[in-house]
Parts: structure tokens; C-alpha cells; sequence
């Protein structure tokens, strides 16, 4: 299946993307682990959270799942799961993977097998393993490569000192995190070597402390405590704002509600860069859980004129020419591919460094960017780390196709372009699945109104 992008007048409007798939995971792991039930609202309805949520299922929680209402019940367990013994399918969702690979690794006297799309059997889980070892946990990678297809066994005690190396994924701390609360022993962590992505376990923590458990660390996060053991989501909140939860219902259903993500707001942020528009994302601030909102401020780099509001954040387009930037995106990497559809407009070249990670996600990123790229005609250098676009003096003529790698946002990124180069084709266009089934329907709203 392909998609054909049509050119668009400059892009002006608003939308509201789903909720965040990071939050969304997280959210679920810890109500799945709190002794009460908990009501999710702004609950993304994807490819991961579907696989996330039949997981639960899977593993014996009374799990109720209304899509359409964006909601989420589920009884939590405390940690004891029913089932103890279980086939996990996990697609190629990144988070389920490694979030219940920890999760499960402190479930004594089980059987579980974690596996998923072939893709998903390329992706390195070996330092979350090792440090599980190092716990206590009796676990292995089934073909003894580091990655998955994940077996688990009759576990031991979890406790005690682990490192974990934080080059590859943070999803690998933040698994361990999540985790430790349930182990009924204190658990201290420590990161080796440079810790990417860090806003995402800055969220983690948060989401934590929401649902009830608070982790000790220090200030640059290389270090980590956990000696509180129960996630009691009971607990009444002081209020409702940018991902905290509401205080609990009369009945005693814990509420907690997920903002929109940030990441698939990217897309529409590059949109009113590359069409000279005006975008305003509706339900995100400047105090966003998530990182990734700090794109507009590469985009701001970039020219762009960003407000953020108390419940919202607009890009305005440049008062001249895109200028092409210097940035290390380790912290925002799941906007690397945005940023780097935007310098194919841009006056002058980008170089984006310190994401080598991103060669581990559903593709090799970096070698995506730089083969897609090209076919517009940019000069791209590939680092090991990064690359440098320089943008072509005249696009192409003819058809531009666009291959996807069965990754999401390989699609949604290049299809920003096509909003500006004529004849831009999306291969497999349904891939978006995996985190904004409605992309398509949602840009059509936008920017083709009649």
C-alpha cells in the first residue's frame, strides 16, 4: 500500500495528537503493579499499547479497554501476577519488551517467554538482562544473542546492587525502576557510561511518584535508590496537571490522565515550519512530562517564532529562511528524523550529533535518514553518532518514493515533506499503527480543507 502527499498552502491550525505512548506504557505498568484499581484517561490507542494491554491480559489482569473513550480500567495485582506462566507477544514495541522483561523477572517460580515481530529479534536486550542477573533473576535471550526471543525462570531473590549501562536504551533504567517497588527488598542501581535520552526517566520517575512510590538518586541521575515497596495509587493527588492524576474517584478508582505526545507533535510543529503556517498543539505546555517538547526550541534555532501557553504550545513559521543548526539531540531522539525532513528547507547545513542509540530503534535510524534523504537530492554524511544534511539547490522531478522500514516515524517524518515537494510517495503508510493510527486522517483535517 503507498500514500500520495499532497502539496499544502502554508499550514495553519490546531490539533490535539493522542495520548503519550511513553506515558501510556508507563501509566499501565504501574497501575498493573498498584494494589488498587486505576482509570487511565488520554490512553493512546496503537500497536504498542494494544500489544502492552493484551499482555496484562495474559498475564491474569482484569484489564477494560474502551478505545473510543480513550479509557483504561485496570485492577492492579501488586506485583503477583495471576498467571505464571505465559507466551508474550510484544510486536515491536520497545517499551512492552523491556518494561515487562524487568516486571516479570521478579515473579518467582514462573515460565514466560517474550517475543515479537523479527525486527523486534534484532533489537539488543543484553544489558537489561545482565543487570536482571545481577538481581537475582533467572533469565536469558532464547537464541543466547542478547536479544529477544526473552526467557525467564524460577527467579530468586531481587535485590541487592546492579549497573546497568545507559548507551544503548534509558528504556533499560526505567524498566528497572518500575520494577524495584514490587521486590519487597531495597534495590540500588547504577548507571554506567553516558545516560541517553534522560528526560524519558525523568518521566518515568514522575509517573512513579504519581501512582504512589518515590526513588531516591542523585542529581545527575547515575545513581538510584529504591527502598519504598509498594505502589499504593489510593494515595490523593494535589491536583490534576501535565500528566499528574486527579485525586481519586468516590468509589476509590484511582484516575490518572495522560497528555498528548509530544513526539507525534512534532510532526505538525515541522509543518507550519516547512509551509510558512502557524500550528498550535493543543493540550502541551512548556511543562510537559516529556522531553520531547523542547523540538520547538530546535526549531526556534532554526528561525521559528514558539509560544507556549498554559495548556498549549504554537510554532509560527520564520520571519525569513530556515537556517540550518548544530545540535546534539541525545535528549529529543525521537525527533532526529523530524528535524532532519525540516533542514531539507533550510538555508545552510544541519548536523545533528550524540544519537548513535538511534541505530537500535524498529530501524537503523541514522542509515534510514541518510538513504531517504538522498532520493531529494541533500548531501547527507553519516556519522556514527549523527549526520550532516546539506539541502539540495533544486529538488528532484518525477516521483519521490519513500521507503517506511516498517517504522512509524520514518513515514510521518517524510510525509512533511511531501507537503512542500511535489510527487512524495509514502510506502506502507499503515505503519504509523504503531503510535497514531489516525496520522493521516488527523493531516488531512489540517491541511486539506476545502
Amino acid at each position: 500500500m503507498i500514500k500520495k502527499i499532497r502539496i499544502s498552502d502554508p499550514v495553519y491550525g490546531r490539533v490535539k495528537p493522542p495520548g503519550s505512548k511513553s506515558i501510556t506504557n508507563r501509566a499501565l505498568i504501574c497501575a498493573a503493579l498498584s494494589e488498587n484499581t486505576a482509570c487511565l484517561t488520554g490512553v493512546l490507542d496503537s500497536e504498542d499499547t494494544r500489544v502492552m494491554l493484551e499482555a496484562l491480559r495474559s498475564l491474569g489482569l482484569v484489564v477494560d479497554h474502551n478505545p473510543d473513550l480513550t479509557t483504561v480500567y485496570i485492577e492492579g495485582c501488586g506485583g503477583n501476577f495471576p498467571n505464571k506462566q505465559a507466551e508474550i507477544y510484544v510486536a515491536n514495541s520497545g517499551t512492552t519488551a523491556r518494561f515487562l522483561t524487568a516486571v516479570l523477572a521478579t515473579t518467582k517460580d514462573c515460565s514466560y517467554r517474550i517475543y515479537g515481530k523479527p525486527r523486534m529479534h534484532e533489537r539488543p536486550i543484553g544489558d537489561l538482562i545482565s543487570a536482571l542477573r545481577q538481581l537475582g533473576a533467572e533469565i536469558r535471550t532464547e537464541a543466547e544473542n542478547d536479544c529477544p526471543p526473552v526467557l525467564i525462570g524460577k527467579n530468586g531473590k531481587f535485590a541487592g546492587k546492579a549497573q546497568i549501562s545507559g548507551e544503548i536504551s534509558s528504556q533499560f533504567l526505567s524498566a528497572l525502576l518500575m520494577a524495584a517497588p514490587v521486590s519487597q527488598s531495597e534495590v540500588e542501581l547504577s548507571v554506567q557510561g553516558e545516560l541517553v535520552s534522560k528526560p524519558y526517566i525523568k518521566m518515568t520517575l514522575e509517573v512513579m511518584r504519581a501512582f504512589g512510590t518515590t526513588i531516591e538518586a542523585t542529581e545527575n541521575s547515575s545513581h538510584f535508590w529504591i527502598s519504598d515497596y509498594r505502589y499504593q495509587s489510593s494515595r490523593k493527588s494535589n491536583g490534576h496537571q501535565h500528566g499528574s492524576p486527579k485525586s481519586e474517584t468516590s468509589s476509590g478508582t484511582f484516575n490518572y490522565a495522560i497528555e498528548p505526545d509530544a513526539s507525534a507533535a512534532s510532526y505538525f510543529f515541522a509543518m507550519a515550519a516547512v509551509t510558512g503556517g502557524s500550528v498550535t498543539v493543543d493540550g502541551l505546555s512548556q511543562n510537559s512530562l516529556q522531553g520531547d517538547i523542547q523540538f520547538c526550541r530546535c526549531l526556534e534555532q532554526m528561525g521559528c517564532r514558539v509560544r507556549f501557553d498554559t495548556d498549549s504550545t504554537t510554532v509560527n513559521a520564520p520571519v525569513s529562511l530556515l537556517r540550518g543548526i548544530t545540535v546534539d539531540m541525545n535528549a529529543i531522539s525521537d525527533t532526529v528524523m523530524t528535524l532532519a525532513v525540516v533542514a531539507l528547507f533550510a538555508n545552510g547545513p544541519t548536523r545533528v550529533t550524540n544519537v548513535a542509540h538511534i541505530r537500535h530503534k524498529e530501524t537503523d535510524r541514522i542509515a534510514a535518514l541518510a538513504c531517504e534523504l538522498r532520493k531529494f537530492g541533500a548531501t547527507v554524511t553519516e556519522f556514527e553518532d549523527g549526520l550532516e544534511i546539506v539541502p539540495p539547490k533544486s529538488f528532484p522531478t518525477g516521483e519521490i518514493v519513500i521507503d517506511t522500514y516498517d517504522d512509524h516515524r520514518v513515514a510521518m517524518s517524510f510525509t512533511v515533506a511531501g507537503l512542500r515537494v511535489p510527487d512524495v510517495v509514502i510506502r506502507d503508510p499503515d505503519c504509523v499503527a504503531k503510535t497514531y493510527p489516525d496520522f493521516f486522517d488527523d493531516l488531512e483535517k489540517l491541511c486539506y480543507v476545502e
